[in-house]
């Protein structure tokens, strides 16, 4: 079989030459579809779910809430297992179901169970499921600040509780309608509250009690419809108009008969009692992340992000913007310029060596541009199975490999061709030529693939790994078997037309200086250790030994060390340090590091130095707060 297919490229090598320039460009046009990304994502099938409990203890929290859910959990199809964290008035119930479960069809069977174990929690307490998201979904992190001296068009200064609402209410929303976003966390500031404060004393003369006052304020928080009038063929709607506007209306509502709210209570503007806070070179800051939804490329929807932030920027009141302090694209850049470079220096590399070696500059350029050609088949197979271009998966690349059959096949052909032109004094005919390359290509044709198979079977029980090693591993398995099997094709097809076609000339078999010299040196070296076997095996033997004492000591990492610039310093209080302490002392913390290193106060973006990352503050316990 493989002989007819010799055969073919080599009288239909024009045929051949169009097929891989089709090939050449599939393979270009998918590469500017290919995804890319920093690294694989690891993460398990998860759903998360979140309960706030607000004056829970913790204990509390686990046996009142957290156990219940993880009871009605049980039994779920496809689950893996289930772990909880009970925290002050917070619980967290995290459902891992097996790989290749759906999310979207976990989530459903986790809500189905949610519905049972509503009726097992306290009143008033609500769970609700966490985004569809993963471990490395925060890829987007941006503070709300205010110029110094900008004021509000009521001549006030911006105060936290205002940039606070700005995030909520204008950023939010619409970063949220960016694809591929599937959730905006706001941290820092305070959202502002419109306080009801009763006086018992004034609600007690009138009568009246605390669930009176609550009652009133209900009922008269929204709009009533009363149909509508038909009036000469007019339709007019009929409604009563109640949502309360300002602090004014919440005043005005009536308790009981001639008594308000104002009467009995005091209206006013407040906040929330804050569980979280947020700091950023040594002042507080309002903090907002956008995490990406499960699946989704990084690189593409931080893009989007960025851009729809640099549309929100043109929106806000004059003197507040939004400033970005944490972009994945970032390290995603970082990543795929340490590939691309490594590939870039590998492949002129390894031409170089095939120019100076080979010792035939047409045979070299044939071969040579296997290296290509390859990458451009593996482009293609790996947006066939959506396999992101990543650290894993282009980092394990080798274009040795990848041209090892291509040289065997190129050295077969201008050794024929020489010895040829040699036998007959002449150059060669076209017929000739064709048939001496077609006896070298059937020469080398077992080597050939034998060499490719077996580098090929080595990557195959990668396959095999599952869970979390078969998702890092497994994109670079793909990856390498793509390309080892488009370079034996071209091998078979590409190289053998080509070497048809480029040799028509005058060939001359010939080693250069450098093959010369390695030559002259290897020669009596490989006659010193045929003469003295005994001692070449023991000094063997003793090197392998030495090799796998080294060995034992080397340490391992299951992951790349990646670094995007950035440095992450967590702050732990002792045990009964409040938030509001724990913020002041981070304060402290981050303006001697901002004095000690004035780089990492920078404002701007690339192409200026990182700036600091902000610091999260959240209480863990009652007496434990962690920044």
């Amino acid at each position: 079989m493989f002989e007819r297919i010799i055969h073919f490229c080599i009288a239909q090598r024009w045929l051949v030459m169009l097929a891989v320039a089709g090939m050449a460009a599939l393979g270009a046009w998918n590469f500017t579809r290919l995804p890319v990304d920093a690294v694989v994502d690891i993460s398990n099938v998860q759903a998360v779910i979140n309960t706030e409990a607000p004056g829970y203890s913790p204990l509390e929290t686990e046996q009142r809430i957290t156990y219940p859910i993880e009871r009605v959990m049980a039994g779920l199809p496809g689950l893996q297992q289930t772990r909880s964290l009970s925290r002050y008035g917070l619980s967290q119930v995290t459902v891992i179901f097996r790989e290749g479960t759906d999310i979207h069809f976990a989530r459903q069977l986790v809500n189905q169970r949610l519905q049972e174990a509503r009726d097992q929690l306290p009143r008033g307490v609500t769970p609700s499921m966490g985004p569809i998201s993963t471990g490395l979904g925060e890829i987007y992190l941006w503070t709300v600040e205010a110029r110094p001296g900008a004021k509000k068009p009521d001549g006030t200064p911006y105060t936290p509780t205002d940039l606070r609402e700005i995030q909520d209410w204008v950023i939010k929303p619409q970063l949220r309608n960016v694809a591929g976003v599937a959730e905006v966390n706001s941290i820092g500031g305070f959202e502002r509250q419109y306080v009801v404060a009763p006086d018992l004393e004034r609600l007690g003369a009138h009568g009246l009690g605390l669930a009176d006052l609550v009652a009133a304020l209900e009922k008269n928080n929204g709009n009533q419809g009363a149909g509508y009038i038909e009036r000469r063929g007019e339709q007019v709607l009929v409604r009563a108009p109640g949502q309360v506007r300002s602090i004014d209306d919440i005043g005005d509502i009536l308790v009981g008969p001639g008594v308000r709210v104002r009467d009995v209570a005091q209206v006013e503007t407040g906040r929330e009692l804050r569980t979280g806070a947020a700091t950023e070179n040594g002042r507080e800051v309002v903090l907002g992340t956008v995490f990406m939804l499960m699946g989704e490329n990084s690189r593409s929807v931080s893009r989007a992000v960025d851009r729809q932030m640099a549309a929100i920027n043109t929106t806000l009141p004059d003197g507040v913007r939004a400033v970005t302090v944490y972009d994945r694209t970032t390290l995603v850049d970082k990543a795929i310029a340490t590939v691309r470079n490594n590939l870039l220096e590998g492949a002129v590399l390894v031409a170089a060596i095939l120019f100076a070696f080979l010792g035939n500059l047409r045979a070299a350029l044939v071969v040579a541009m296997v290296i290509p050609l390859a990458m451009l088949f593996t482009f293609s197979g790996m947006v066939g199975r959506g396999i992101s271009a990543n650290l894993m998966s282009l980092g394990a690349l080798d274009f040795g490999l990848l041209i090892d059959g291509a040289i065997v096949g190129a050295e077969g052909a201008i050794r024929r061709l020489a010895h040829a032109q040699a036998k007959h004094g002449r150059l060669l005919t076209r017929a000739e030529r064709f048939h001496e390359v077609a006896l070298a290509a059937k020469e080398t044709r077992r080597p050939l693939l034998f060499g490719q198979l077996i580098i090929m079977v080595v990557y195959l029980p990668i396959l095999a790994l599952t869970g979390v090693e078969g998702k890092m591993f497994h994109p670079m398995a793909w990856t390498v078997l793509l390309a080892l099997l488009g370079a034996m094709l071209l091998s078979f097809s590409f190289v053998p037309a080509a070497m048809a076609l480029c040799m028509g000339g005058r060939v001359a078999e010939q080693e250069n200086r450098l093959m010369v010299r390695a030559r002259q040196w290897y020669e009596p070296a490989l006659r010193a250790a045929m003469a003295n076997a005994p001692v070449v095996l023991a000094f063997a033997g003793v090197a392998v030994l030495f090799s796998l004492a080294v060995a034992s000591r080397l340490g391992s990492e299951f992951v790349p060390h990646l670094d995007e610039g950035d440095l992450a310093i967590q702050a732990l209080r002792i045990p009964g340090t409040s938030l509001t302490q724990s913020v002041e002392m981070q304060k402290q913390l981050e303006a001697r590091l901002v004095a000690a290193f004035p780089r990492s106060n920078v404002s701007s973006r690339a192409p200026a130095p990182p700036r600091s990352r902000p610091t999260r503050c959240h209480r863990t316990s009652p007496t434990a707060t962690s920044c």
